[in-house]
């Protein structure tokens, strides 16, 4: 086992509200429950599962069944516009092979974040002069006393 996740059994009834039921209604009813769990227990969900789910009306968005599927191009960029069937709303999402969410790069998880070496300390400026006042002479203090 990879470890201890936390809210296990949360995710669990996540990955069985998203599941892809015959009855509209009702995967729109599972999908909004399983979008209302996760916030409320501030979890994360993957970005491939959040762009099948319309943010509208939470239905679950299937290409030709639910949703329309087009490639646009914009300034110089291509993008996949998905259309909800059900409220109309659309998103639009970066049509480009070399591009990384931020969850699929590697500075963004949790092993690869501790540094291999250690941080450097700061010099000590506690006893420096600035150097526009004049260096004074100080005696250094013996250590016998008498």
């Amino acid at each position: 086992m990879a470890g201890q996740v936390k809210d296990r059994e949360a995710f669990q009834r996540l990955s069985f509200l998203y599941q892809d039921p015959e009855n509209q209604a009702l995967a729109r009813f599972y999908c909004h429950t399983e979008r209302t769990i996760a916030k409320r227990l501030v979890l994360r969900r993957d970005p491939s599962v959040k762009r099948t789910l319309c943010r509208g009306c939470s239905s679950l968005l299937i290409p030709g069944l639910t949703c329309t599927q087009r490639q646009r191009r914009c300034k110089a960029q291509r993008w996949t516009v998905q259309t909800c069937l059900t409220c109309q709303r659309s998103q639009r999402f970066l049509n480009d092979p070399r591009h990384l969410l931020w969850g699929d790069r590697p500075e963004a998880q949790l092993g690869s974040q501790a540094d291999p070496k250690p941080p450097q300390p700061l010099p000590n400026t506690a006893h420096r002069v600035p150097a526009h006042l004049p260096e004074e002479k100080v005696q250094p203090q013996s250590s016998n006393r008498q």
